[in-house]
């Protein structure tokens, strides 16, 4: 038997059990009686996480569910190998069903010809969709569902006493997810998103990448203020609300205002 790496009660997280970089963070919530999965990573290291659950003497059969935390291929790419495997349920927020079960490469980030990217995406039948408001029990645990969107529109967060996995939303560095129109990125809905997590009260973060920190509300609000004039930027494209520097050349424009170089 595998010793269990509890980083806190009730919490493992797989690549802290590996000792090595899986990929996205999967996170193991122990209830006891039985446990859940949220997000699962690459198809390429499905097997090795479910041996591992297997040596830390789990019972596969006691898994409640795969939650998919949002519809992104390196969180969800396994998924439907995960769940043939554990004959476990598959949970998603209904903005996230249409690309897991369609398998769309596009939206999921599986392709991105440009940079020569292209992995398979397995289409997996959502089975349980998580809303809003929603309370998972498993075991003699509580997780509080959270719609978190921005990153993309069906972006779930969970909140289980003094923890916060909040998904793709912040980064211990005050990064957040990718910002991208083919994906569905929102960016007010992305700071509403991130405002929410400020005020909470929880006092750890577990993001979906990289290290789980401390709260530290200057890491939120950094990231607030980066997005709050991302809203104003052409590098953002359509993900922009509005470009300032457009609007004003275009009412010089219509009102008969030639460029002025004198000055």
């Amino acid at each position: 038997m595998l010793r269990r790496k509890y980083l806190f009660p009730h919490v493992i997280e797989l690549n802290y059990q590996a000792g090595r970089r899986l990929g996205v963070n999967v996170y193991l919530i122990d209830g006891g009686s039985e446990f859940l999965l949220i997000d699962i990573g690459y198809l390429d290291t499905v097997n090795e996480i479910v041996d591992l659950i297997r040596q830390m003497d789990f019972n596969l059969s006691t898994c409640k569910m795969l939650i998919a935390t949002h519809a992104d291929a390196d969180h969800i790419q396994g998924i439907a190998r995960a769940k043939e495997l554990m004959k476990a349920k598959v949970a998603a927020h209904p903005l996230s069903v249409e690309p897991l079960e369609s398998g769309d490469k596009i939206t999921t980030y599986a392709s991105i010809k440009a940079q020569g990217f292209d992995i398979p995406m397995p289409p997996c039948k959502v089975d349980l969709l998580l809303h809003e408001g929603d309370t998972i029990q498993v075991g003699e645990l509580k997780l509080n569902v959270w719609h978190t969107p921005g990153h993309t529109a069906g972006q779930l967060s969970f909140q289980m006493g003094n923890l916060l996995f909040c998904g793709d939303n912040i980064y211990k560095d005050s990064c957040v997810g990718v910002i991208d129109a083919h994906h569905g990125s929102n960016i007010p809905d992305y700071i509403n998103s991130l405002k929410r997590i400020r005020e909470d009260k929880s006092e750890f973060l577990l993001p979906s990448h990289g290290p789980v920190f401390r709260r530290d509300n200057r890491i939120v609000q950094k990231a607030i203020d980066r997005l709050t004039g991302y809203q104003y930027m052409a590098d953002f494209g359509t993900c922009a609300v509005g470009w300032p520097l457009l609007d004003e050349w275009e009412k010089d424009v219509s009102e008969g205002r030639m460029p002025d170089f004198s000055q």
